[in-house]
């Protein structure tokens, strides 16, 4: 009897100490999968596309749940950091911001991460901390380059436009010039023989320009294993697509090129077609055109305000009715694949991560002025850089 009572004592006190919400979790039976159908693409020069179900399984759910809250809220923390003049300089978020912020566009970095491998190559402009997360940098790591510290992926001296991680070429300032740059990382995939694969990504803003068109010609000509995609989230800086393009239909801007036209507010639909243009790059059936349909809540930038040139009604109902984080819970929820208890406590550890990620990058000691030169090369011998006139030097080390 004594070593009965010593075994329910044990049971109920290591219940105790996990939280109600891991308790309750833990309690309850979750489907292991569901099968949901997605919106059809639109295509272009193809007889066939994406399939329009798919299945979601529990952890994977839970994973791109928690991924999306993170871009989220990282974006959240950084324009507040930048409202407090923390981070300065130019920053573009995720939602749209100068920075220039990911808020509502979480689906498109998560869902193209899904549909790829680690081995393969990304390239972006400058909306890029939600990629630089994906593509397997910490939060500490993206906060703290925003705010120019030694412990930022860019050692403090790339900021919010310039984060680079394995296989992950940035944040790019100059708009549009990433995109020959992909074609290029596609080119060097294809020379050395590599089952590989280069995610370009651009704006509706961007695609009008003439590089852009060249990239597509010689990807073509050359067979590249290039996803060339187009970021649609319908305002270029202040003005509508319909103002900017004389055609709006991006995924068929290639022409001789493949395309399709994604919902991009769907973590699942835009993971789809990211493994279906995947296997059409490695199949080397060469390029193919990606538009990924998506809105931004906020402005370009931080000082554009977002309601000059759009109303705040159509902000309010894309914000309702396609929120992308919202989109998943409902999905999760409704399937059995998780409770709204379990993904509020998801929401709780991300909002904990990002906090103490933010004291980390307010606190974090800056680069030294001596160190302005540094890694300008890599594996090459130290050598002198001048400075803003030439009696001051800097030495650089790779």
């Amino acid at each position: 009897m004594r070593k009965m009572l010593a075994a329910v004592s044990r049971v109920l006190s290591g219940a105790a100490q996990k939280p109600a919400n891991r308790v309750l979790g833990a309690s309850r039976n979750f489907a292991n999968d569901a099968t949901f159908e997605i919106k059809k693409c639109d295509l272009h020069r193809l007889e066939e596309g994406p399939p329009v179900t798919t299945v979601l399984t529990r952890e994977d759910g839970l994973r791109y749940y928690r991924m999306m809250q993170t871009v989220r809220r990282m974006e959240l923390k950084a324009d507040q950091l930048y409202k407090q003049k923390i981070i300065r300089g130019f920053c573009h978020l995720c939602d749209g911001q100068l920075l220039l912020l990911l808020l509502m566009q979480e689906a498109c970095c998560v869902g193209m991460e899904a549909g790829i491998n680690p081995t393969d190559h990304l390239i972006t402009a400058y909306r890029a901390h939600g990629f630089t997360f994906t593509r397997g940098l910490s939060v500490r790591e993206i906060l703290a380059e925003l705010t120019g510290r030694r412990g930022g992926c860019a050692k403090g001296k790339g900021g919010s436009m310039h984060m680079y991680a394995k296989n992950f070429y940035g944040g790019n300032g100059i708009v549009g010039a990433q995109v020959p740059l992909g074609a290029g990382i596609a080119l060097a995939c294809k020379y050395n023989g590599k089952d590989e694969v280069c995610l370009t990504l651009y704006g509706d803003g961007a695609a009008n320009q003439g590089q852009i068109f060249e990239a597509y010609n010689m990807a073509a000509l050359w067979k590249l294993p290039c996803i060339f995609i187009c970021e649609n989230n319908r305002y270029g800086m202040g003005t509508s697509v319909e103002r900017a393009a004389a055609s709006t239909d991006y995924y068929k801007r290639g022409d001789f090129i493949p395309g399709l036209r994604v919902d991009g507010m769907d973590v699942l639909c835009v993971r789809e077609a990211t493994k279906f243009a995947a296997a059409h790059c490695r199949s080397g059936k060469g390029p193919i055109l990606m538009e990924l349909q998506t809105y931004r809540y906020h402005g370009h930038s931080m000082s554009d305000p977002g309601v000059s040139y759009r109303t705040r009604e159509e902000i309010q109902e894309v914000r309702s009715k396609s929120d992308p984080i919202m989109l998943l819970k409902d999905r999760m929820v409704n399937s059995n694949l998780a409770s709204v208890e379990e993904l509020k406590e998801i929401d709780v550890e991300v909002r904990k991560e990002i906090e103490d990620a933010a004291q980390f990058a307010t606190a974090d000691p800056e680069p030294p002025l001596e160190e302005l030169g540094y890694h300008i090369y890599s594996n090459e011998p130290p050598f002198e850089v001048r400075g803003a006139n030439q009696w001051i030097k800097f030495k650089s080390i790779s």
